[in-house]
């Protein structure tokens, strides 16, 4: 059975649905099936301009979309990084859909992996939950109703 995500908060709906049983949004359909948000090489090239602007080196999260806040970005500090609804959190994402901690960035050697903290809402890559992933530059993170592009200068 096919399912059709929220794009608000990530809830996973039966492909026939047109409203989130969970937020009441919207269902978009893509043509096609689903597709990740993919960059033209301007728009990459835009993104890490953006980031050469505000002197982030190494590892970005830019905010795509979700609580107004697209285009802001988050460099994580040092080897372990929480995100969540908590101001403690690293990165403070705040809504009602994102736990308060919601899941961890950290550095594994030369690897960076998100790890889900045992959020309600989940976390996912690539439009895919996951308990635990490896990031590769330009994936998409969603956490709650935030979409993120993870980038490694």
């Amino acid at each position: 059975m096919s399912h059709v995500y929220c794009p608000e908060c990530g809830f996973q709906n039966p492909e026939a649905a047109n409203y989130c049983a969970k937020c009441g949004a919207l269902l978009v359909r893509e043509p096609g099936g689903e597709t990740t948000e993919a960059f033209s090489p301007e728009e990459s090239q835009e993104l890490l301009d953006t980031l050469d602007d505000v002197g982030v080196r190494g590892v970005a999260l830019v905010v795509r979309s979700g609580g107004g806040r697209s285009g802001e970005t988050f460099a994580p500090q040092g080897e372990r990084t929480t995100i969540g609804r908590s101001p403690e959190c690293g990165i403070f994402l705040d809504d009602v859909t994102v736990s308060r901690r919601h899941a961890v960035l950290e550095q594994r050697g030369e690897r960076w992996v998100i790890e889900d903290l045992g959020s309600l809402n989940g976390t996912f890559v690539n439009r895919e939950r996951v308990d635990s992933a490896v990031l590769e530059d330009g994936d998409e993170i969603q956490i709650g109703k935030y979409r993120l592009t993870f980038l490694q200068r």
